[in-house]
């Protein structure tokens, strides 16, 4: 029997974003997915389910994507949630990338992001009702890794618009979630879904190991399976009371835990400097 809830996935033809249109069809949901390339999500996904509905969508054109807002709508009679899983890994210091491949990122990986929002909103909002889900990163919460200073940014950009989108959507009952993921075995460090600079500097030596191990070492040996991270998303959407963080992966929740622990030595260490920063108040002349 066909589950209520309808599914709006972008970046659906590789990685987390196959693995979790794959898993709701096999458990009856209708999904709405997008990909740049319509024909690549239609092979990748190999279904003829007429709960599946491609579509191409530039996610830098909100015209695009009211269009396949639309099409959704018009197809399955509604929507409920929504998961902005599209984007990329870039590697680099950040003396060495350039503007282009700085902005080329964000444009991708947050401003992406936001068009969808924008225009997915009027829907839930009318319903009262719907969940948000934004692919984050661990690295969208810790930035301890050298050479992804960029692609850092546009994760912790996207959990801190999540967190104020949480706030904003709730009186509507609508949800929200960050998901930060480790490092799970997919296409994410292959060719197509990780750029590197292409200007790159050779006195940054750790820089390059860090990179050549992604590319090379941890490529293809990561321990997340993504079909269990697609249950874990599809479980947390029939949650009452889903969580506005979700860390996927023990290796993303021992570097959470480790970069709560720092903040927290660091503040008691320095709370005297913190506190000291207000006017002091004089007495009251007699």
């Amino acid at each position: 029997m066909a589950n209520s809830k309808v599914w709006l996935v972008t970046g659906a033809s590789k990685g987390l974003g196959l693995a979790l249109v794959q898993e709701l069809l096999t458990q009856g949901y209708a999904v709405a997915a997008t990909s740049r390339n319509k024909q690549e999500l239609i092979d990748a996904v190999n279904t003829t389910d007429h709960h599946f509905l491609p579509l191409q969508v530039d996610l830098n054109n909100e015209g695009s994507i009211q269009k396949a807002i639309d099409e959704t709508i018009n197809l399955f009679g509604q929507l409920d949630v929504v998961v902005n899983n599209a984007g990329y890994g870039l590697a680099g210091s950040l003396e060495e990338l350039s503007d282009t491949e700085a902005r080329k990122n964000f444009d991708v990986n947050v401003f992406g992001t936001l068009n969808i929002i924008r225009r997915v909103m009027p829907y839930l909002r009318a319903q009262q009702s719907g969940h948000i889900f934004n692919i984050s990163s661990i690295g969208g919460f810790t930035g301890n890794f050298p050479g992804f200073g960029i692609y850092c940014a546009t994760k912790f950009a996207v959990e801190g618009l999540t967190e104020s989108l949480s706030a904003e959507i709730r009186s509507f009952g609508i949800h929200a979630t960050i998901v930060s993921p480790g490092y799970f075995r997919t296409q994410f460090l292959s060719q197509g879904s990780f750029a590197v600079p292409s200007n790159p500097i050779e006195a940054y030596k750790v820089v390059r190991e860090v990179q050549a191990a992604h590319q090379h070492q941890i490529n293809g040996n990561q321990m997340g399976d993504p079909v269990k991270a697609a249950k874990a998303l599809i479980e947390v959407a029939t949650s009452k009371n889903p969580p506005l963080h979700l860390f996927l992966g023990s290796d993303a929740f021992q570097l959470a835990v480790d970069k709560i622990n720092a903040v927290q030595t660091e503040m008691e260490t320095w709370k005297a400097v913190t506190v000291s920063t207000a006017f002091t108040e004089q007495p009251a002349e007699a």
